[in-house]
């Protein structure tokens, strides 16, 4: 019992020693974050080959450990076990029957600490060498030559403390955050003379045969996380180190589907979207809102006529149609009733103040454009015919026509490109239509004014329309024109 309390001792001692690398609170190489200790229970196999075959031999033990940062840690083991062996034939009797108690401490370095793309490995592959203290109390016969009348005397020795150096790996799967089972190895061997003598062997008296004697221990370990689990997290070998950096990532990725999210499909995205649930389809303007051209209460998806507003007295029904049209007598709407609606709307238009309803809020649906492209898209067609017939119906009317593009590529051809865009739908207009030059002006602003900033969202690839004004002239066309040729 003497001897098994020493080695406790020295073991303990030693495992102090060593874990005072982890400083405290007030210390500079704390692990962060805190982390939990591991104590585990083992049970094995234990074989000593040397110069007897080996038998069967079982053991078992504890051991404490704690990690000194995510691929570093300290453990200590205490085993005790019974290792045998034996060789006999007509002429040979040597066996041995070894008691086994041993202290090692242990550097442990996890080799898959940064093979990890989880926050929590499943699996823990380790390495570690250390050294420690051991006594064995070894009952041998060593006969080489016996005759018939004679038989082998059982000879005990008993080695007090001694240093012995240890390597060994294992693998330990993760149950949960509080347990885990691990497959290890273990070999050791001892210094100076002893190191030939746990199966009591020698070839002479202080002669040590052609090899050492090595402790060989496998087993099976069951482990058991000891902390706070609010206030420290699994030992930092079974975390990531990279963590907090998929964790930033993680973050920014959410940030960055949530920027550019379009809940309702409207081609506006959330942040600039003031009406985040319209319809499916439904024509809306720069901000998302469901356009009502007409004002007449009625969005003009919905709308059978979205460009013509009801007059004072009139009202429409569900598909935007007059219900109560007002008319001359005699029923009908005369050509100078016609006439005279056109002039009021274009006096409204002109004697309007800031922030009054007038024709400018009309025309907010726009034209969008494929990337370095100013071709018109067939679907835009419909948008052009309305505008188309706005005009018939309008003859005084006069529209700015305005080219942007995205915040991509240079200036200058951004430039180029927007002016193209802006040409191309009046060139659409007049050849279609018939509407006389003079009544659209041209005007571009390359990549200024975008809608998203920073980006290349078809938002910025667009042509708007709206009402002129006196003070509206048409711009000359870019340098860049000259430059390519008419790209």
């Amino acid at each position: 019992m003497s001897r098994t309390r020493t080695i406790l001792f020295f073991s303990l001692l030693l495992c102090v020693t060593m874990l005072n690398a982890q400083q405290d609170d007030t210390g500079t190489a704390t692990a962060k974050p805190r982390d939990m200790w591991e104590v585990g229970i083992h049970g094995g196999g234990l074989i000593v080959t040397g110069d007897i075959d080996p038998k069967p031999g079982y053991a078992g033990g504890i051991h404490i450990r704690k990690a000194t940062d995510y691929l570093f840690s300290v453990r200590l083991d205490l085993l005790a076990g019974k290792a045998k062996g034996e060789n006999k034939s007509a002429n040979v009797d040597r066996s041995f029957d070894a008691t086994w108690f041993s202290g090692t401490g242990f550097g442990v370095v996890s080799l898959n600490a940064f093979r990890s793309s989880q926050s929590v490995k499943k699996l823990n592959v380790y390495a570690m060498v250390g050294g420690g203290l051991n006594t064995f109390e070894c009952t041998f016969c060593n006969e080489e030559i016996i005759d018939s009348a004679r038989f082998c005397p059982d000879t005990s020795i008993t080695h007090a403390l001694a240093p012995h150096a240890a390597l060994g790996a294992g693998m330990a799967f993760r149950i949960n955050s509080r347990i885990n089972i691990a497959l290890e190895y273990q070999v050791a061997t001892l210094f100076g003379r002893r190191a030939d003598v746990i199966d009591g062997s020698e070839l002479e008296a202080g002669v040590r045969t052609p090899f050492r004697d090595l402790l060989h221990y496998g087993s099976l370990r069951l482990n058991f996380n000891l902390g706070n689990p609010s206030k420290q997290s699994e030992p930092l070998y079974w975390k990531n180190p990279f963590e907090v950096a998929l964790q930033d990532v993680a973050k920014n990725q959410k940030r960055t589907e949530e920027a550019i999210k379009d809940s309702d499909s409207d081609g506006v995205i959330d942040a600039v979207d003031q009406e985040p649930d319209s319809p499916s389809n439904a024509p809306v303007d720069t901000r998302g809102r469901t356009l009502d051209s007409d004002k007449d209460g009625i969005a003009d998806y919905r709308d059978k006529e979205p460009f013509y507003p009801p007059r004072a007295g009139e009202r429409v029904n569900a598909d935007g149609v007059v219900v109560n049209p007002i008319a001359p007598q005699g029923g009908g709407v005369s050509e100078d009733r016609v006439k005279e609606l056109i002039n009021e709307a274009l006096e409204n238009y002109r004697t309007a103040g800031p922030g009054a309803s007038n024709v400018t809020e009309w025309f907010l649906p726009m034209i969008h454009f494929g990337t370095d492209s100013y071709s018109i898209k067939y679907s835009d067609y419909g948008t052009l015919a309305s505008i188309g017939r706005m005009f018939k119906s309008n003859p005084n009317l006069k529209l700015v026509v305005t080219g942007h593009t995205d915040q991509t590529g240079s200036e200058e051809h951004n430039d180029f490109l927007s002016y193209q865009r802006a040409k191309g739908v009046i060139d659409h207009l007049v050849a279609t239509y018939g509407i006389g030059r003079g009544r659209l002006v041209l005007q571009w602003k390359g990549r200024g004014d975008a809608l998203v900033p920073s980006s290349s969202s078809y938002m910025n690839r667009r042509v708007e329309f709206r009402a002129a004004t006196a003070e509206d002239v048409e711009m000359d066309p870019p340098k860049a024109t000259q430059k390519t040729g008419g790209f």
